[in-house]
């Protein structure tokens, strides 16, 4: 019973921070709120009653723990095609619909779904989404309406709009542009302010403060009524005693009908994708470092959309922006959702009235900001530097979802990236053939750490399996992800993969990527494609992440670098694990002057045709001055007890009872090889880590697995190496 006290105890300790972090969240959900439903052309209070039920549902039933729920960015333009198509009613039922979708992906465990989706191809989708919304709300910050079918027009005009509005006449239309532009100008500038006192309301809640303040300035102290035209100030906002009698009657007329389920179609997977995508990213700032439960998360996100469509409101999702001011002022349980939740209702109850004072220009411009963040050249810019293709996928999603629909642009963002993965490996095959084959395999070894193989190909298609696999790892321990065994490694995974080693290094785990040293990149970025080299061509023109550790362990330890595949191995075949195996090559050789100490990876076969497997090791290479006895010396195990049944005798060491049993000592020399270990090498290998080690006389083969070693494991066999030399030497 004594942890449940404990989290009892932790939770009333933080309610003070998660109140104030509730109430900073709500400034900003309060006009957002506002403005996002008004530019899905839903009544304005719709975007506040989202925000609060779904923070008084989701921080009950949900499963993440800093999130802050409410209307999104993302649903702006699906809404929109909603209620255009269904009416405001018809919307609500489709809304509702929606939620039931949602709630029946959570208990399928669907939430992997966003993993299916390329990365690139959703950033397309929010860039289009953005565009969608700065393109439609930047004429009403200029006091202008437009009416117009297609998202491009409403981009083309916008040139239109501004020189318009230079030469406009009326008063309430200059005044209202004015506003519009003064919001929009505190949006870009506030942020760079850093004072901690003004950081307390946010931006969007000073541009409302300051919109009532200059109509209580005109009525009070000029007597004179507000300069802004009427036409372009906030209304339709019932005050709290109305809201429960304007209930909305929900309408399900349409239920059988194709553009109703299309509208619930394009809802829930654009609220799913945009939910999971920030609970991913939230994920990341949590100061505590915990995980959410996307499924669990997706059943509440669904209960709140129901609750909010039969209300009035919109569907709810999870917000990256308002999530991210949470985690700053110290949320720190779902505590945080409520309280903003709470605070929304405070303030509809004691304000709603003044909202109708607001200037519908400053909640566009709000949004205007908003829709550029999510389309900035910043995103474009990124995309480049990570590939080229890359930059055609986020396009191609781009310009098809303006076009025809967020549904459509998505898909096409799928299939684009599905054709350049074909070209780039110039193998359909590859992706027919190994899709539906098992290509994770992962163990835990004898020390606690994580070994992940990953064989064939590793991209969207088939991340889950991979995702799966590290999903059950604890974020404390050390993992050792190897792709030596694979084909192809795409964008989306070495993305996901960074966030792993994020959180990784957060929890004091270890998190590393190895087996990419014989890929080729088309650019500098850790986050590029990788696809394998064939024969004996170079590496690409970059150094991997691994390769660029290696080269400053190099500089550590005074040693020389090449990351070049070399075929000279004839240094090796005297040892005894060579004889019935194929060399192919070595590479990211690391090595001193005299070339004494050889550390290299190692790419080699055993068996043939159907039974031939290929195997890549890091290995070290030790020439002595004087010669030694030929031996083998490895840990006692099963397999050694199996040897010593079949004829392979263990020899013992005098006097050293605990050695003989801990470690298993193979030679012909056997006088020679008792005498060679003295007391000193004995102590030295019982008091460090188990190696496989190999004499052939006039050098030493050391390695730990017949795997890729890690960065950290890697200095730890060179360390071990030059301190073994010592002591023989």
């Amino acid at each position: 019973m004594s942890p449940r006290k404990n989290n009892i105890q932790t939770f009333f300790n933080q309610l003070p921070r998660n109140i104030f972090s509730g109430f900073v969240v709500s400034l900003i959900s309060l006009p957002l709120g506002l403005g996002l439903a008004m530019a899905s052309e839903a009544p304005p209070i719709a975007g506040v009653i989202t925000a609060i039920v779904s923070g008084l549902v989701v921080s009950i039933l949900g499963g993440s723990h800093v999130t802050i729920t409410g209307p999104g960015n993302g649903m702006v333009g699906v809404t929109l095609v909603a209620i255009t198509a269904l009416g405001l009613n018809g919307a609500y039922a489709a809304i509702i619909c929606s939620g039931l979708v949602m709630i029946a992906l959570g208990f399928l465990k669907l939430g992997k779904l966003s993993d299916f989706f390329p990365s690139s191809a959703i950033q397309g989708m929010l860039a289009a989404i953005g565009l969608i919304i700065l393109g439609k709300q930047f004429h009403i910050m200029l006091a202008h309406k437009i009416q117009r079918t297609d998202a491009m027009d409403y981009l083309i005009e916008i040139p239109v709009t501004i020189n318009d509005a230079l030469h406009y006449e009326r008063k309430g239309l200059i005044f209202a542009a004015i506003i519009g532009v003064v919001s929009l100008v505190i949006m870009v500038i506030y942020p760079k302010l850093r004072n901690k006192y003004l950081q307390l309301i946010p931006a969007p809640m000073w541009i409302v403060l300051l919109s009532i303040g200059f109509s209580y300035y005109f009525e009070l102290v000029l007597h004179e009524d507000n300069p802004i035209s009427k036409s372009y100030m906030v209304s339709g906002i019932p005050h709290f005693n109305e809201i429960i009698t304007q209930i909305p009657m929900v309408d399900f007329s349409q239920l059988g009908s194709i553009p109703f389920w299309s509208s619930v179609l394009a809802l829930t997977l654009i609220a799913s994708i945009e939910s999971l995508l920030s609970i991913k990213a939230v994920d990341k700032l949590d100061p505590e470092n915990r995980r959410s439960n996307v499924n669990k998360d997706l059943k509440a996100l669904g209960v709140a959309s129901i609750g909010s469509g039969f209300l009035g409101g919109l569907n709810v999702v999870t917000v990256i922006a308002r999530s991210s001011v949470n985690v700053n002022n110290g949320g720190s349980n779902t505590s945080s959702n409520f309280f903003h939740a709470f605070f929304l209702v405070i303030f509809i109850v004691l304000f709603s009235t003044q909202l109708t004072r607001v200037p519908l220009p400053a909640l566009m411009a709000i949004l205007v900001f908003t829709g550029y963040k999510l389309a900035s050249p910043t995103v474009i810019r990124n995309i480049v530097f990570i590939g080229k293709e890359q930059l055609i996928i986020f396009f191609v999603t781009l310009f098809v979802t303006l076009k025809i629909g967020l549904i459509t642009g998505i898909i096409s963002g799928v299939i684009t990236t599905l054709i350049i993965h074909i070209i780039i490996n110039k193998s359909f095959m590859l992706f027919v053939r190994n899709l539906m084959k098992p290509n994770v395999l992962m163990y835990k070894e004898d020390n606690g750490n994580y070994y992940v193989s990953v064989k064939h190909f590793c991209s969207f298609l088939n991340y889950y399996k991979l995702k799966e696999k590290l999903d059950a790892i604890p974020p404390q321990c050390d993992v050792i992800v190897d792709f030596s065994l694979c084909n192809f490694v795409d964008h989306t995974v070495m993305e996901n993969l960074n966030g792993y080693q994020d959180m990784f290094t957060k929890n004091d785990g270890h998190f590393e990527i190895v087996g990419l040293d014989t890929y080729k990149a088309d650019s500098e970025h850790p986050l590029a494609i990788r696809r394998k080299l064939s024969g004996t061509r170079l590496f690409g023109r970059h150094l991997t992440k691994r390769q660029s550790q290696l080269q400053t362990i190099a500089e550590d330890f005074s040693l020389g670098y090449n990351p070049t595949k070399c075929r000279d191995t004839l240094f090796l075949k005297d040892f005894l694990f060579f004889k019935t195996k194929q060399i192919n090559h070595i590479y990211n050789r690391l090595f001193n002057d005299i070339h004494s100490i050889n550390l290299f990876d190692i790419e080699f076969s055993e068996g043939e045709f159907i039974a031939k497997e290929v195997v890549r090791t890091t290995m070290l290479h030790i020439d002595l001055e004087n010669e030694v006895p030929i031996f083998t010396l490895d840990r006692e195990g099963f397999l050694e007890k199996v040897y010593a049944l079949a004829g392979f005798k263990d020899i013992p060491i005098q006097d050293h009872d605990d050695f003989s049993k801990r470690f298993y000592l193979l030679g012909e020399d056997v006088e020679g090889i008792t005498s060679f270990f003295n007391d000193e090498l004995v102590l030295f290998f019982e008091s460090n880590p188990y190696y496989h080690i190999e004499s052939n006389g006039k050098s030493l083969l050391i390695f730990s697995k017949e795997r890729l070693a890690s960065i950290k494991e890697l200095k730890a066999l060179l360390d071990f190496g030059k301190r073994l030399q010592k002591t023989i030497d």
